[in-house]
């Protein structure tokens, strides 16, 4: 009987160490991807590629502290163009049959902020009261921590942080768009630090059985980035 009394203590010292609370985790991925020196950055520009359907299309983003965001994507010599300059955003889509600029809902000016890494964080998500731990989940076979968030302009996004890494390893998010609500899943890999930034410079990401995957190609802080740039007219 002392000798099970004694194995079960030490189980449970056991689970208490492993155990980790949902602030903890946050705080580990924090220091993972560098926020602290994020915060202290004043603009962000990645370029990179879209490949999709066999075809690769140029990428631009622009990021300026604390809620500017732009990204263009090139496609048979026209330009998609996503752009929030803190107030106000506009999107011009050929693809959809309109080269002027239409101006971004309330909901589609959330989910864009939702794409700037300066805002980016769980540690905002958490002081808002926005996550939820919902346990354990292995991806590709290396367990991580299930967390759900509630993100602006009513979506939600299920992010897996890697136990070992405190990266994340995959995204399930639930969008809505035009009226439809579709599943995307995202899985960023090949995490550098560039710059003082740690990303993922390869996303795949799977959505309406279609498959895209973003490439990084090269990323500049701090530099010159006038406010007009996130102004379409």
């Amino acid at each position: 009987m002392k000798k099970s009394l004694s194995i079960l203590a030490a189980l449970l010292l056991v689970a208490s160490v492993n155990a980790q609370t949902l602030e903890q985790i946050v705080q580990k991925y924090s220091e993972a991807n560098r926020y602290d020196k994020i915060a202290a950055m004043s603009t962000i520009k990645i370029s990179a590629k879209m490949s999709v359907m066999g075809m690769d299309l140029p990428m631009e983003m622009w990021m300026k502290n604390p809620d500017k965001i732009k990204t263009v994507t090139s496609f048979n010599g026209q330009e998609m163009i996503s752009a929030f300059d803190g107030t106000k955003g506009y999107v011009v889509n050929p693809m959809a049959g309109s080269t002027t600029p239409v101006e971004m809902t309330s909901d589609e000016m959330k989910q864009a902020a939702n794409n700037n890494m300066f805002r980016n964080s769980l540690a905002e998500y958490l002081k808002n009261g926005k996550l939820t731990l919902l346990g354990e989940e292995n991806v590709n076979n290396n367990p991580a921590y299930k967390i759900k968030a509630d993100l602006d302009g009513g979506n939600s996004a299920i992010m897996f942080i890697d136990k070992a890494t405190s990266l994340i390893s995959k995204t399930t998010a639930t969008v809505n768009t035009n009226g439809m609500t579709m599943t995307v899943d995202s899985y960023p890999s090949d995490y550098k630090e560039v710059n003082g930034l740690v990303v993922p410079m390869k996303t795949t990401t799977s959505a309406q059985g279609m498959d895209m995957v973003l490439t990084f190609d090269k990323i500049d802080v701090n530099i010159p980035m006038e406010d007009s740039i996130f102004q379409i007219k």
